[in-house]
């Protein structure tokens, strides 16, 4: 239904028509009956709308969540995992600096083997707190 339903207009004009025919008595008649067709119009409309939302909605989640093809289960994408690596290797440098200080090159291996495993969890999207969470409700009729 638009602003401007050609129907609706129709009728209106009719029933405007029929109360200059038949006078002022019959007006609230007249103004109901034209309300009832209006009312149908737009249960008909918003029917029509309901039904196609939640078509819409057993579709999505009949689909299941969508992912982009190489993302991990844990993140977006490449540049997910790119940002992830990133900000782990300028990390690394104060972290390699307070290893090696404290305990020398062991200190150093184990700083680097953690960092490394880090990534490597990451870009396997192994790493349960980091995937997407879909919440129920999540609609526009919430």
């Amino acid at each position: 239904m638009t602003a401007r339903d050609p129907e609706l207009k129709k009728e209106l004009d009719a029933t405007l028509q029929t109360r200059k025919e038949l006078g002022v008595e019959y007006e609230s008649e007249l103004v109901d009956s034209f309300l009832e067709k209006v009312e149908q119009k737009l249960d008909g409309t918003l029917d029509k709308r309901v039904r196609r939302r939640l078509a819409e909605q057993q579709m999505s989640t009949a689909r299941g969540p969508q992912q982009r093809p190489g993302a991990g289960p844990g993140v977006d994408g490449f540049g997910e995992r790119f940002g992830f690596a990133a900000v782990s290797l300028v990390l690394a440098i104060p972290l390699s600096a307070i290893g090696a200080v404290n305990a020398g090159l062991a200190g150093l291996l184990v700083t680097w083997v953690g960092i490394v495993g880090v990534n490597v969890v990451n870009a396997a999207g192994y790493v349960p707190w980091f995937r997407q969470r879909t919440r129920k409700g999540d609609d526009d009729w919430s």
